[in-house]
């Protein structure tokens, strides 16, 4: 069968591969016909991603079809269409015994440390696939970039009415304020790219947007906004160390701050910016199984508009000629989608 593998950095190979066997009890082998393709994968491509090895066939947001079920398996079936949750936890260490299987310390995300969605079929643990009749193969590769996102929003926690902040309006920035507009929170989100906060202008309503210049006038911008408060919670979705570091400055005291995005580099601040508003800072890694299911109910119903998300669709034989293009902002990429 078909599969694109990523060498090493920038080295992507057309590879032929062997049809997996039979699935064994609790697995199932299924077809890949969408795969969403995501910031882990623009920076295992340049070599940015530090839980990314090589070589490796990436793709973890996916839309798949169920073709074969070992025994045992109850929760899906053959012709099922199904999200994947691409998180392979051990279900045993003490972050999995307490319900936190996004922080599984033997995690293996498929597409990262393991090989993904980007070949024919595969074989998955059953439990890692979420059903819907009802959404198209497209919507459903949309699912896990959606669940970052949810997670992202629970951590920061906002209620309706906190002011809140979303640096970079990329994909994961985009999901965070997907699950931030449904708290009722007062949201401003800000990045470098114009057309990035006109798109959130015009697609969500985002009344408030700072485009960052670097030149001090952003946090003066901030206070204007929230009336000189700054803001309860900061999500930061650039993974680019600066940002991360200068991200501080905007929270309110006894706020709190969410980094969402990854980087390999130090960040830096000085102790006092985080202590003396006594902010709290957190990390949000990947996402939980109930994110999964809330997120295939609410594009279900209408809540979530999965529409507008996907700018530049391309196919398995076109994918690694127009690959380094969707790395660059000025293509105007929020979301590129494989037709396998």
């Amino acid at each position: 069968m078909k599969a694109i593998r990523l060498e090493e950095p920038k080295k992507f190979a057309h590879v032929d591969l062997d049809l997996p066997p039979s699935p064994g009890p609790g697995q199932a082998v299924v077809r890949t016909h969408r795969m969403g393709i995501c910031g882990t994968d623009y920076s295992g491509y340049l070599g940015k991603m530090p839980f990314f090895s090589y070589p490796r066939i990436p793709g973890h947001e996916l839309g798949v079809e169920v073709v074969a079920v070992g025994d045992g398996v109850e929760n899906v079936k053959v012709g099922d269409r199904c999200s994947v949750e691409p998180y392979m936890n051990c279900d045993d260490c003490f972050a999995c015994r307490r319900g936190n299987s996004n922080c599984c310390e033997f995690l293996k995300v498929i597409g990262v440390m393991i090989d993904g969605g980007l070949r024919e079929q595969f074989t998955i643990r059953a439990d890692k696939l979420h059903v819907s009749s009802k959404l198209s193969y497209e919507q459903l590769a949309l699912v896990e970039t959606l669940a970052i996102g949810c997670h992202a929003c629970d951590r920061g926690a906002p209620a309706k009415g906190d002011h809140v902040l979303i640096i970079g309006a990329g994909p994961i920035g985009l999901a965070t304020l997907e699950f931030t507009r449904l708290t009722g929170a007062t949201i401003t989100v800000m990045d470098m790219v114009q057309s990035r906060l006109d798109f959130c202008k015009q697609t969500y309503g985002v009344q408030h947007t700072i485009q960052f210049k670097g030149d001090g006038s952003e946090i003066e911008q901030a206070k204007a906004i929230t009336g000189g408060d700054r803001y309860y919670v900061v999500t930061d979705a650039t993974g680019n160390k600066h940002s991360m570091a200068g991200a501080m400055q905007f929270v309110a005291p006894t706020g709190s701050l969410v980094y969402v995005g990854i980087t390999t580099e130090e960040i830096s601040f000085t102790h006092p910016t985080l202590h003396k508003p006594e902010i709290t800072l957190k990390a949000s890694r990947n996402a939980l199984p109930r994110d999964f299911t809330r997120i295939i109910g609410l594009i279900e119903d209408g809540t979530i508009n999965t529409d507008p998300w996907i700018t530049h669709r391309t196919t398995f034989d076109t994918v690694i000629d127009e690959f380094e293009q969707f790395t660059r902002p000025e293509t105007g990429v929020i979301k590129a989608v494989i037709e396998l």
